[in-house]
């Protein structure tokens, strides 16, 4: 399961992303999680995925 706190979230995928998965797809197949809600709730704490960076900015 994934942290509901969107600062604690953001570092968890952020880690994930830059330690083990090539892209955020990867990630959302590993962890079981849909990638739109991840995108949702990191979005309304102010944070986007950048594919060319593969990380939220």
């Amino acid at each position: 399961m994934l942290p509901r706190d969107p600062i604690i979230l953001l570092s968890y995928v952020n880690t994930k992303l830059r330690d083990r998965d090539p892209d955020l797809a990867a990630f959302c197949r590993k962890e079981d999680a849909d990638e739109a809600d991840l995108r949702a709730r990191l979005a309304e704490a102010g944070y986007e995925y950048s594919a060319e960076r593969n990380q939220f900015v």
